[in-house]
């Protein structure tokens, strides 16, 4: 199967979700989920495999058990592209990018010195900048209130500091017409290009076997 994008139906399934989270709505629409929703996903890993290594598309289900939230579904598709990115789908938008979006305590320490020191910190500041004239936009699992403890307030990278992670998201409206067509293939493949400097930079400044497994 070849990537041709994400039908209307798996827009669709993802609105009737967002109305009726459950297991009767899910298994009555199990088989648009798997040809209209994880078809396309799985056949976008196949063509950037070659390229990137093993993807994968994470499980539907949510992890309730701390949640206060009990709705047992994700209502968003999740597909990480090997060593390239991520890829999240939903009824709202397609959203593409690349980086760490959440770090450990040993990964947090040398984000924050390498955002620190002159050199990498302005190289990440420029990279950043770059891509958000680019139509990206930061993201991290967390983000502190201020600078963390035992930096200046008035930090020159204060806001990347703040981060407890670091990816570059681009997003679209799920009404964008290509999302529907194998054009949508092409425009995933420029974003995740678009990312590959903050891939290199963590690469460079994150060490190996502190990054986290996927």
């Amino acid at each position: 199967m070849e990537f041709s994008g994400w039908p209307s139906s798996a827009v669709d399934f993802y609105r009737g979700l967002e109305v009726d989270n459950s297991k009767a709505y899910f298994q009555a629409n199990k088989a648009v989920y798997d040809e209209a929703v994880v078809g396309p996903a799985k056949a976008l890993l196949a063509e950037f495999e070659p390229r990137f290594g093993p993807g994968k598309v994470f499980r539907p289900n949510r992890d309730i058990r701390f949640s206060p939230d009990k709705s047992p579904y994700k209502t968003t598709l999740g597909v990480v592209i090997g060593d390239g990115g991520f890829v999240h789908f939903d009824a709202h938008e397609l959203m593409v990018g690349g980086g760490l979006y959440g770090m450990g305590p040993t990964q947090l320490a040398a984000y924050r010195a390498a955002v620190d020191a002159p050199a990498t910190g302005l190289e990440l500041e420029a990279i950043v900048a770059d891509a958000r004239a680019a139509g990206f936009e930061p993201h991290a699992a967390e983000a502190l209130a201020t600078v963390p403890r035992g930096f200046d307030k008035a930090h020159p990278r204060a806001e990347l500091l703040r981060l407890k992670g670091i990816a570059l998201m681009r997003h679209w409206s799920i009404d964008t017409p290509w999302i529907s067509t194998p054009e949508a293939f092409d425009h995933i493949a420029a974003a995740l290009d678009d990312v590959a400097p903050l891939r290199d930079w963590l690469a460079r400044n994150i060490p190996t076997e502190a990054r986290p497994s996927r």
